[in-house]
């Protein structure tokens, strides 16, 4: 679903953010990006959803190339970085119509799919109210359901757990299930390692900008547990 082969990305000034980059994350998986802050994954994440240019390497989305054929890449795709940018003079429904309008979804789909999932969520009583007016804690299920509406092949989301309640983060945990059965992949970072450990069918650990490990998590982790495995692998610095 989504292939990264040899990603690098030097920013101005010589600094890189990313060295050498090669991921598969399969469709039907769940895929954890774990390292400590600045180790390049949201420069990686962004360089995926298309919206940070690179020069080495090729991203690949369901087949599409996302420098060669970008349109195709996000058509099957929804990015929510990690502070979503909303229209907070639109009300919810209508933020979450424009947003099917973006992708041709059908009325009557777009119809059945807003209500199931916000219900879900328990954002429907707010939809009539502007975004301005919302919670931080609001506007990031907003931005969930926005996504979840469009049924992409691929999700990715940067630290998707961030301002989320316990009960909204068990809703999310299921929609994402629910797109895996589909034939779906997610691919996110998090810093919650016993949640990556749990929910991730895959992990990759990403170590000043490069790769240091990666693989199913059973594996990766064994008899130890996932913070272990990442603590160790911060002490060889």
């Amino acid at each position: 679903m989504l292939r990264i082969e040899h990603y690098s990305k030097t920013y101005p000034g010589g600094k890189k953010a990313v060295d050498d980059l090669s991921i598969h994350v399969r469709p039907g998986t769940i895929y954890g990006f774990i390292g400590h802050n600045g180790a390049g994954k949201t420069t990686t994440l962004r360089a995926c959803a298309g919206v940070m240019d690179f020069t080495e390497g090729t991203i690949t989305i369901d087949g599409h190339d996302i420098q060669k054929d970008p349109v195709g890449a996000k058509r099957v795709t929804a990015f929510l970085p990690d502070n979503p940018d909303l229209y907070e003079f639109m009300k919810g429904i209508d933020y979450l119509n424009f947003i099917a309008d973006l992708y041709d979804i059908p009325a009557q789909q777009r119809t059945a799919e807003i209500a199931r999932v916000s219900d879900a969520f328990e954002l429907t009583g707010s939809l009539g109210s502007p975004i301005g007016s919302y919670s931080h804690g609001m506007r990031q299920k907003l931005a969930l359901i926005s996504a979840f509406i469009r049924h992409p092949r691929l999700l990715i989301l940067d630290e998707p757990f961030v301002g989320l309640d316990p009960s909204a983060s068990h809703i999310m945990k299921g929609f994402l299930a629910e797109l895996c059965r589909g034939g779906a992949a997610v691919f996110f970072s998090t810093h919650v390692l016993e949640v990556a450990e749990k929910l991730c069918d895959e992990i990759a650990i990403l170590k000043d900008g490069r790769l240091v490990k990666c693989g199913p998590t059973a594996a990766l982790v064994g008899d130890s547990s996932l913070e272990s495995v990442f603590l160790e692998l911060e002490g060889e610095r």
